[in-house]
């Protein structure tokens, strides 16, 4: 397909004249059937690589992505946009994974996303068998490397997908990688001859700095109340969200918080408020940020270190996508480096700690020796580490450590909305004639607001049924459990409880093998990133954007001039030109008339290059004269 056609398709879907840097470059590459890898940073446009070819090329385009709230975002954005998009994830239920099936061989989809724990499935695989695939897309394409900052087991089974279709290619997209990462990524998806295309990771309106402040949240205060413009500040608990975003209310900044712990409904109407300006500053763990695009974000603040310069940069960069000035702050304390070299601890328990995890984890969920293949249970990880006295921070760890090993999936992504489908044909409802006058009102209710419920699940919110049926949120629940128990509708509840997914059946906890590569090879490689991490914010030395870059392997940056380190030798610089000057000026009054340079040069002791600058400067300026070795003042 030329060019023209693709512009077209860039035009109709998204409204765009032209691609973005990098984007039409990618998009080609894929649709000339070359295997593709694109490194984007925060805010380059990633999905457009993909969706744009998708609809150019015949079939459907499989997109692995380990976010599931992502996932769905884009399904629903492709749908608003009038793009046949759906998704497949471990954590649906049987009966919706099986609609969606259905849709796949009946309808005419251009992009399927799924999680890559569904890519073990022998049905699943089975099913793609009777479609037409175009391509495939690996997102965030640094969890299939052992040495990326968020490895993830399941993507190996990537590695299946590429053998059932060699001949298709693959594009690995991802915003952080190390040149390690990069070679890793290509050799696990099996790439020949791949077609590279890096954006500089670079971000020239971006100035980072880093400060030190024992008492953070008065830094954090005076940054903003100096600061104008959409902010976020990142920390690293749920209960400090709530802390800061109150203290800095009651300071007169408009503020409000967000955390994974918080009710969908909560979080999005904080997230709305935020994005159409309503509150200002946004406090918030790392689960704040991902699939979000607000261009205007002027300032983002750290509280905390994060684990790695990876993540960091990600955050950081969500400031000033619209290529304006911004800051990225990094607030530091001298408590840190104790904290961030704990976290390595912590998060490596001793083999028999996991391995007795997961023995009690498969008591507490009735997994028998021998069972459990594909079994998805509910897990609260809380009454677990209560009821067998954990502590809960060793006992994530072990569960990633588990899963990292191929023997269970903690999965912690898995707030679900409300949603509903109606069971009976239309004109069967018009037979019901048992109906409590509430449950008939809030069906009425639910066929005004939301179209597609006799064909599909739809989500839901019970607030505004409320409001549409004029019933408190309780009579909603109870009219809607009761059309549920007459099968008239199928009605899922929210629900924020966490799961865990079992790949393989329960083994005996003595034959576990946490190996040399995810227990002492990973620690290693989180050593080394804590070091890094702590390094950007502790030395002073080196430019923080230069040290950042070469992080990422751009070992040609220059030093950026504006973040605090550069600054701080700037105005030393300035300090140092001062004295040099008066120290010239005085050297011409006792010599008077001309001066060999050499000699001046060796009785004052001045630098070489900052002589000839200095000297470069007076003569632009017309202060002196010079022919030659020799120089005059002039007069």
């Amino acid at each position: 397909m030329n060019k023209e056609n693709i512009l077209k398709i860039l035009k109709k879907y998204w409204g765009y004249d032209s691609f973005r840097p990098l984007q039409e470059d990618i998009v080609m590459s894929i649709l000339s059937g070359k295997d593709t890898l694109g490194l984007m940073p925060t805010g380059g446009g990633k999905s457009i690589t993909f969706q744009v070819p998708a609809l150019a090329l015949d079939g459907m385009a499989i997109v692995v992505t380990p976010l599931i709230s992502l996932m769905k975002d884009q399904v629903d954005n492709l749908k608003r946009r009038n793009i046949k998009a759906l998704y497949l994830h471990s954590g649906m239920s049987v009966r919706e994974r099986r609609i969606t099936e259905e849709k796949l061989v009946n309808g005419n989809v251009k992009l399927l996303y799924v999680s890559p724990e569904r890519l073990r499935n022998e049905r699943f695989i089975s099913l793609l068998r009777m479609l037409t695939v175009s391509f495939i897309v690996v997102d965030e394409a640094h969890c299939i490397s052992q040495w990326g900052y968020d490895f993830r087991p399941a993507y190996l089974n990537i590695s299946g997908l590429r053998k059932q279709y060699p001949k298709l290619p693959v594009l690995a997209l991802t915003a952080t990688a190390t040149p390690d990462v990069e070679k890793d990524i290509c050799h696990k998806l099996m790439m020949e001859d791949p077609k590279i295309f890096r954006m500089s990771f670079a971000r020239s309106n971006i100035n980072y700095i880093v400060r030190h402040a024992e008492t953070k949240i008065y830094e954090i205060f005076h940054i903003l109340s100096r600061t104008q413009g959409c902010s976020i500040v990142y920390v690293r608990s749920r209960k400090k969200t709530k802390e800061i975003a109150d203290y800095l209310a009651l300071a007169g900044i408009s503020a409000t918080y967000y955390h994974a712990g918080l009710d969908s409904d909560v979080k999005e109407e904080r997230q709305n408020a935020w994005q159409r300006d309503g509150v200002r500053v946004m406090v918030a763990t790392n689960a704040f940020g991902m699939g979000i695009d607000k261009p205007d974000v002027r300032v983002v603040i750290h509280c905390d270190l994060p684990p790695s310069l990876e993540e960091y940069y990600q955050e950081a960069g969500r400031a000033g996508r619209d290529g304006k000035l911004s800051w990225a702050v990094l607030l530091t304390s001298s408590k840190d480096p104790a904290l961030l070299k704990r976290r390595v601890t912590e998060a490596f328990p001793p083999r028999d700690e996991i391995k007795l995890i997961y023995e009690r984890v498969c008591n507490y969920l009735n997994v028998a020796m021998d069972e459990g293949y594909e079994k998805i249970a509910e897990f609260d990880v809380e009454k677990f580490c209560d009821t067998f006295a954990c502590q809960q921070k060793r006992c994530l760890s072990s569960l990633r450590l588990l899963g990292q090993a191929g023997y269970l999936e903690f999965m912690e992504e898995t707030e679900h909305r409300s949603r509903v489908m109606i069971l009976l044909e239309r004109e069967e409802l018009y037979q019901l004639h048992d109906l409590r006058k509430d449950a008939e009102i809030v069906l009425n209710s639910l066929m005004r607001l939301y179209p597609g419920l006799f064909v599909d699940y739809v989500f839901i919110n019970e607030r505004n049924l409320s409001k549409e049926a004029k019933m408190d949120e309780n009579g909603i629940y109870e009219a809607l459990l009761e059309l549920s128990r007459k099968k008239i509708i199928h009605y899922v509840p929210r629900s924020r409880s966490p799961f865990i997914y079992f790949p393989t059946a329960r083994e005996e906890r003595k034959y576990l093998i946490i190996g040399k590569n995810i227990y002492e090879d990973r620690k290693s490689v989180m050593e080394k990133r804590t070091g890094a991490m702590l390094k950007y914010a502790f030395d002073s030395d080196v430019c923080r954007e230069r040290r950042m870059l070469e992080y990422f392997g751009q070992h040609d940056a220059a030093d950026c001039g504006k973040c605090d380190v550069c600054r701080a030798r700037n105005a030393d610089d300035s300090k140092s030109d001062k004295l040099y000057l008066e120290r010239i000026t005085r050297y011409f009054d006792i010599k008077g008339g001309k001066v060999d340079l050499r000699i001046m040069e060796r009785d004052l002791k001045i630098p070489s290059e900052k002589f000839k600058r200095l000297f470069s400067f007076l003569m632009g300026e017309g202060y002196i004269t010079i022919d030659g070795n020799r120089c005059e003042w002039n007069n």
